[in-house]
């Protein structure tokens, strides 16, 4: 999949440090995936969510931090729509970010 902007990801661990191993391990693993279908990620990200207009909702670092994204599997692209805390994540609204 082609990850669309792995820079949101890079801030995110610039603010804080504990993210960068999960984020990095999150990224390499959605760049050498094949997402055809909300299943394939499934298979992998057993934690993830999946929430309406093809966004999926992941937990990264033990539930620490939250990644969500845009996902269109026929272009095979994956947008981050936003990545923080998992208090950060509260106060968004997933389904329109």
């Amino acid at each position: 999949m082609r990850v669309i902007s792995k820079k949101a990801l890079v801030e995110c661990y610039t603010k804080h440090p504990t993210a960068k191993s999960p984020l990095e391990a999150w990224h390499a693993e959605a760049k050498s995936a094949t997402w055809r279908t909300p299943s394939d990620i499934k298979a992998k990200f057993r934690s993830a969510d999946f929430l309406q207009d093809n966004r999926v909702v992941f937990n990264i670092g033990g539930n620490k931090y939250r990644l969500v994204v845009k996902v269109a599997y026929r272009a095979g692209i994956v947008y981050v729509r936003f990545v923080g805390t998992h208090r950060e994540y509260d106060r968004i609204d997933a389904e329109s970010v």
